[in-house]
């Protein structure tokens, strides 16, 4: 999934951000309110973690302009405010999720998960294909039976080819899900990527390249 983290904590958006990528997720950070809506028309986020006071645009204001413009992004809200009228305030801006501070970053983690499951078509929660079996909660992959190790960037662009269902993804999909801002569209990661999963996933190759396209599992 693809991740922005608007936080001014830097130590707290840091430690967030390394606990999701070690989740496969690609994060994306902002450190206050305009940031995060600049990224937001810029880049598509299945999850927006929003530290509801922000400098700059305060978090409320970035809330509601996120669901007037009809984003199918789903909004977990953060704040030290524990009263239970201001989680009732913050649902009310539009949020999804509200989380007060301080928190556990695996229940973090679980609710970031849990809300990307809402933020597009509902996966079962074992993905299947070809022999291919991947486990999103337990971060396992299995082929034939057999346990596959893969690096993060490997899980996650398996992760998408398989949702695909058999549908081409492009190389330019699979950099807006599994890689964040910094990375560079013109370093062959994504091709890179993809050479790393074949060889780990073994023989007969099950990832195929369309030309011109991009990449499928049939």
């Amino acid at each position: 999934m693809r991740v922005l983290v608007a936080e001014d904590e830097p130590l707290l958006a840091a430690a967030i951000a390394e606990w999701l990528r070690d989740e496969a997720h690609a994060v994306d950070l902002a450190a206050d309110g305009s940031a995060a809506l600049e990224r937001l028309t810029v880049n598509e986020y299945d999850v927006l973690v929003l530290d509801r006071d922000l400098p700059r645009v305060h978090g409320d204001d970035v809330c509601r302009e996120l669901v007037a413009s009809g984003s199918a992004t789903r909004v977990l809200m953060l704040t030290a405010a524990a009263a239970i009228n201001d989680r009732v305030e913050g649902l009310g801006l539009g949020a999804d999720d509200y989380l007060t501070k301080p928190f556990a970053f695996a229940e973090l983690a679980a609710r970031v998960q849990a809300l990307g499951r809402r933020s597009r078509p509902a996966d079962p929660p074992v993905l299947r294909r070809n022999g291919l079996t991947l486990d999103p909660a337990r971060h396992e992959v299995f082929r034939d039976g057999r346990y596959v190790p893969l690096a993060k960037k490997e899980f996650a662009v398996l992760a998408e080819l398989l949702r695909a269902d058999g549908a081409t993804v492009s190389a330019e999909q699979l950099l807006e899900k599994a890689w964040d801002e910094h990375v560079d569209p013109f370093t062959g990661a994504v091709r890179l990527t993809i050479l790393k999963l074949r060889r780990k996933l073994g023989e007969p190759a099950v990832v195929e390249t369309v030309t011109g396209v991009g990449y499928r599992i049939p």
